[in-house]
């Protein structure tokens, strides 16, 4: 049996796109599961299948997992032979420490432009915060692809776990229009040119929910 993978719908579920794209990228076969957000049965169904009541997370038998840093190492350690981390390291340790500050940070860049999918690329000017976590996300970036990433276009080279737990902020940074380097650009639109990636838009442009918060944006 195919492991399955809880998520959020596509249009606007950030977290749910990181294992998604990890799973997809990396050819793992997985059955998915979509669980519309802001519903009356929203956190009834997800807590179904973990104890948070969100998603992502994760069902392998006997196996759970949640949290999407989580979902993440448990997919790295059933597939050893799939490079979902670095070989090297180095590089190995250096991407664990991106993907946890991704995971835990940059709530100035989250909060001020929420992530939709749909949305069509219009700028919105940013606040401080939010402009702080671009400084500090572009820095990240670029020390990342001098240091390790000269095997390809991604973070450290080939695409890794680190590239899926900034997916999202890709997102962010396109469609809000925000100005970022000739390097940033790069890294952009290599993932953007993911066949995962425009999987996941084409779907969440297919998707009948809605949300007037996150569209208004």
């Amino acid at each position: 049996m195919p492991i399955k993978l809880i998520i959020a719908n596509k249009a606007y579920s950030s977290w749910s796109l990181r294992p998604w794209i990890l799973l997809a990228t990396f050819n793992i076969p997985f059955e998915e599961v979509v669980i519309p957000m802001y519903r009356p049965d929203t956190k009834k169904k997800m807590l179904k299948y973990a104890p948070t009541g969100k998603v992502p997370s994760l069902q392998d038998g006997d196996v759970s997992a949640y949290e999407s840093i989580s979902v993440i190492e448990y997919i790295a350690e059933k597939y050893p032979q799939k490079a979902i981390w670095p070989k090297n390291k180095v590089a190995r340790a250096w991407a664990r420490s991106l993907s946890a500050e991704m995971h835990a940070g940059f709530m100035g860049l989250r909060q001020h432009c929420p992530t939709n999918f749909r949305r069509p690329v219009k700028k919105r000017e940013l606040t401080e915060a939010a402009a702080a976590d671009v400084q500090r996300i572009e820095a990240a970036w670029a020390n990342s692809r001098k240091t390790f990433g000269k095997g390809g276009p991604f973070l450290f080279g080939k695409f890794c776990a680190a590239d899926a737990m900034f997916a999202p902020v890709v997102n962010r940074l396109h469609t809000y229009d925000v100005p970022v380097s000739k390097d940033t650009r790069a890294y952009m639109d290599a993932i953007m040119a993911l066949p995962a990636w425009q999987a996941w838009i084409k779907d969440a442009h297919k998707e009948k929910w809605t949300n007037e918060t996150y569209d208004a944006m």
